[in-house]
């Protein structure tokens, strides 16, 4: 793994001082350390399955390989398994037809769809989203009825973030994540790091929640219907700030990107202010994570599970892919974990699927992406790096 240790500078905001018909910027700079370090990719080999460690009486197999760079997960009620690859700009439809827990094929449902990443279904209908465009087709056997239809052409300008999600809430409306063009800036577009909520068809879109500067994973509680999300913290802010945070979403609300992070505290290494007020007081009026995990881990799909295969205790507890680090030290993330639920809130993140990275953080083998739940119960989930979707099944035997 190379590593490279950088002295990020940000010029702070001192005082505004009246100076005729200006006004006069007096600026100090922080620094703070950051590092470049990714670990090497190694080429994925069923025999690395070994290496990785997930709870007693669980076991981990391979769905699908060879797949190029597979990002989010949709299964369809006859068990097809549809899946968007952001770079090679498709949608597949995978197939399992003797029903062994392996796909034994899959077919190209639509192409030429550049960082196409969020798919959904609803209503037997398949909908997936682009940087720009969001699609919806009518579900066949094993892939889609004709051509997608387009429904919106206009969704921000993506910049650093393009990697748009969607789905469906209780309420039946369609909810779509639009992650900020930039690590920490003002958004000149009120639509950029944002939910957005819209009809089935695309019309009457509105922002529904704020300040959420990539939104990637969320999801509804079974049992609530409260709308919870992890959000991914400001780069360059040192190997433990921000944490990515687990945030319940609602209406109307900002949560405080990019001007405040964690608990309401000011993110003092970004050199604006909020337009007509201070940090300080911007923050206050902003909402606080529920929970928070280890900075820079990439927080992607979130998943509240409902199958029938697992223990009792797992239903209704939501799984969390960290895809993992890139400017940390040592690196976080390249795991799958569990958040526990108590009665409808959560209490705690713990290690459901690790192994991916190893001990010395230098070299990994998987970065996972996307969740979807089999219909037999097994819990599916994507790795872009090499391509493969993992099936995690529950047996009840000992190792």
């Amino acid at each position: 793994m190379k590593v490279t240790s950088l002295l990020v500078g940000c010029a702070l905001l001192l005082s505004i001082i009246p100076a005729g018909a200006q006004q006069v910027q007096q600026q100090r700079v922080e620094q703070v350390e950051g590092y470049l370090a990714t670990p090497e990719r190694l080429e994925f080999d069923e025999s690395l399955l070994s290496q990785l460690k997930v709870p007693e009486g669980f076991q981990i197999e391979v769905f699908a390989k060879n797949l190029g760079n597979p990002r989010n997960l949709a299964v369809a009620p006859d068990g097809t398994v549809y899946v968007t690859r952001r770079d090679q700009e498709d949608v597949l439809a995978l197939y399992d037809r003797d029903r062994d827990g392996r796909a034994d094929g899959y077919n190209t449902v639509a192409s030429g769809l550049p960082y196409v990443n969020g798919i959904t279904i609803h209503e037997n209908r398949l909908y997936f989203v682009t940087d720009k465009q969001l699609y919806v087709a009518s579900l066949a056997t094993e892939g889609i009825e004709g051509e997608p239809q387009l429904l919106i052409d206009n969704l921000p300008d993506a910049g650093q973030h393009p990697n748009r999600t969607l789905a469906f809430g209780p309420d039946g409306l369609l909810y779509i994540s639009v992650g900020s063009t930039c690590n920490a800036c003002n958004d000149t577009n009120p639509e950029s790091a944002t939910l957005l909520q819209a009809q089935p068809d695309g019309s009457n879109r509105t922002i529904y929640a704020s300040g959420l500067r990539n939104t990637i994973g969320f999801a509804w509680h079974p049992e609530t219907g409260e709308l919870w999300g992890m959000d991914h913290g400001t780069d360059w802010r040192g190997n433990e700030q921000p944490p990515e945070e687990l945030n319940l979403i609602r209406q109307g609300v900002n949560y405080g990107w990019p001007f405040c992070y964690a608990d309401r505290r000011p993110d003092v290494y970004f050199q604006l202010n909020p337009r007509g007020t201070t940090k300080e007081q911007y923050c206050a009026n902003t909402e606080p994570p529920v929970l928070t995990y280890t900075a820079h881990s990439a927080p992607l799909a979130l998943l509240f599970y409902t199958g029938s295969q697992f223990p009792q205790e797992y239903q209704n507890d939501a799984f969390v892919t960290m895809r993992g680090s890139w400017n940390r030290l040592p690196p976080s993330g390249y795991k799958v974990v569990r958040v526990r639920y108590q009665d409808g809130k959560p209490v705690e993140f713990e290690d459901f699927i690790t192994g991916f990275l190893n001990e010395e953080g230098t070299a990994q083998f998987g970065r996972p992406v996307g969740l979807a739940i089999a219909p037999d119960g097994a819990l599916l989930f994507t790795d872009d790096t090499n391509g493969v979707i993992y099936r995690v099944s529950y047996t009840g035997e000992s190792k």
